[in-house]
């Protein structure tokens, strides 16, 4: 389980068109809001990521980058950010599934061909929305077991607006005996 004030895995992947991806150095200077997605075949995730696309600009102006992160093929990532029309949303893509474990995603299995008509991988992610300081350390994090229910990305900008003003620290640190 990843702790916040602890720092989190190690994460580099291609993206689309920005090169190579290192959560190591590549955070703005409050961090990067990371989200997992499940993948081209979910309807939900284009839905979600589009969101997210708007707010990039958001995100930027509190010195925070922004990277949607798949276990999708370079094709199918690509295919996903023509969906949305993705402009500033990076895109990552050939996420391990031994890495998606290490940051507590659900993994589940295929159900064959989705409600709008492409094939589900025999193995992929389920979602998870992560904020992480430029230490590499969890601020924040939400990891969903389907595709439903995910955070909004406008009340995380809000979040993050009260935190700067606040230095309001990351909770759910503790993790000793109860």
């Amino acid at each position: 389980m990843l702790l916040p004030r602890q720092k989190t895995p190690s994460l580099t992947l291609e993206t689309l068109k920005d090169g190579e991806f290192d959560l190591a150095s590549d955070g703005g200077e409050r961090g990067t809001v990371i989200c997992f997605y499940r993948g081209l075949h979910c309807p939900i995730c284009a839905n979600y990521l589009a969101e997210f696309e708007k707010r990039v600009p958001d995100f930027a102006e509190r010195g925070v980058k922004t990277i949607a992160i798949s276990s999708d093929t370079r094709e199918r990532s690509q295919a996903m950010a023509d969906k949305i029309g993705a402009q500033a949303l990076r895109f990552a893509y050939d996420l391990p599934l031994a890495k998606a474990r290490e940051w507590g995603l659900y993994i589940s299995t295929s159900r064959g061909t989705t409600s709008i008509g492409i094939e589900e991988p025999a193995l992929f992610s389920e979602p998870g929305l992560f904020m992480v300081t430029p230490e590499q350390t969890l601020y924040y994090g939400s990891v969903q077991t389907m595709p439903f229910v995910r955070p909004h990305f406008s009340e995380l900008v809000g979040a993050l607006d009260f935190a700067i003003k606040n230095n309001y620290p990351a909770r759910g640190e503790y993790n000793g005996a109860v």
